[in-house]
């Protein structure tokens, strides 16, 4: 009887981020060559510290997050009898409101240049707002809502909350398209024929913005949910709150300016300590949106220091997620 061939132990080495990579294994003639199958095997182990960010299993996985995205768009709007007209009437009727309120009540309309219509300043406002804010709230809470996934199987993690932030971006392009017919029919049916200025070609730019801030924030409190489940309670809040300091709802003059005689003059005290509130990114980010596409008073300096601000959110978000990440699986 022919001896029986044992299968050789195949060598492995440890890569610099502590994953065993396999060596195939040298086969000693060619009778064995052909009798042994080489076999490839990745040993996934927990790791200690910052752990980088592997931009080509992202890149591997690439289709996978394309259909995350539509799978939240989807079950969003499913079984609704609007289905995505949602997507435009939330921010809409927030407008409306907002207009009714702070426009024609408090008489914040005085306050906008010539023309400039409450509710299209309103939207306009709301539109990157809503991006932002979906970061925070169905991106903050995607790991929990979803934690059957963490689970069972291994896909890289951060495609969670970044698919709530791509299901969010279908939603910006549909509110914004009616946006634009807004402002058409601003200019073709109204006695003042708003005309925006010719900057609005730069506003599809300041997306890129409100996305690094959106994904700063879905990264960090996605992560922060898992461990501190008091997070499902404080983001909610956190949102409310983030809103009225980006001046969304309000033109910054309600409090850059005050009218003396008819005249408007500058609070210089406010003035002095604007630059606060231009460290929190969406403050800079909305009066962009409002300066290039409605021509109003706006520094492009607060906008540089949300931009630096909102990538070190991300920054952070992106590392601080990969470090509690080994952690997942079991306290989800």
């Amino acid at each position: 009887m022919p001896n029986d061939v044992l299968p050789m132990p195949i060598p492995s080495t440890l890569d610099a981020d502590g994953v065993s990579q396999t060596q195939p294994a040298t086969a000693p003639d060619a009778a064995t060559s052909t009798e042994m199958p080489v076999l490839d095997e990745l040993v996934i182990q927990s790791r200690t510290g910052w752990i980088a960010i592997d931009w080509r299993e992202i890149a591997r996985y690439r289709e996978l997050l394309y259909f995350l995205v539509w799978r939240d768009v989807k079950v969003r709007y499913k079984q609704t009898v609007l289905g995505f007209a949602w997507a435009v009437l939330q921010p809409l009727i927030t407008a409306v409101i907002a207009t009714i309120i702070f426009g024609s009540g408090a008489g914040f309309s005085k306050l906008l240049p010539a023309g400039v219509p409450y509710l299209v300043f309103a939207f306009l406002g709301q539109v990157p707002w809503q991006l932002f804010a979906t970061g925070m709230s169905s991106g903050g809470l995607s790991l929990v809502s979803q934690q059957h996934l963490l689970t069972k199987i291994y896909f890289p993690r951060l495609f969670l909350p970044s698919a709530s932030i791509g299901g969010a971006l279908f939603d910006m392009f549909m509110a914004g398209t009616v946006l634009v017919c807004f402002m058409i029919g601003y200019h073709f049916f109204s006695d003042a024929h708003f005309t925006p200025p010719w900057t609005i070609v730069f506003v599809p730019l300041l997306i890129i913005p409100t996305i690094i801030a959106a994904m700063g924030m879905a990264y960090t409190l996605s992560a922060l949910t898992v461990t501190y489940r008091d997070f499902r309670f404080i983001i909610p809040v956190m949102v409310q709150l983030w809103m009225w300091l980006s001046f969304v709802m309000f033109p910054r003059d309600v409090w850059a300016y005050h009218i003396v005689d008819g005249v408007k003059m500058p609070r210089e005290k406010f003035l002095q300590w604007e630059w606060v509130l231009s460290l929190n990114p969406m403050y800079g980010i909305v009066q962009a949106y409002r300066g290039l596409g409605l021509g109003m008073e706006w520094k492009p300096m607060h906008l540089v220091n949300g931009m630096l601000v909102a990538s070190v959110l991300l920054v952070f978000g992106l590392f601080y997620f990969r470090k509690t990440e080994r952690r997942f699986a079991d306290i989800a």
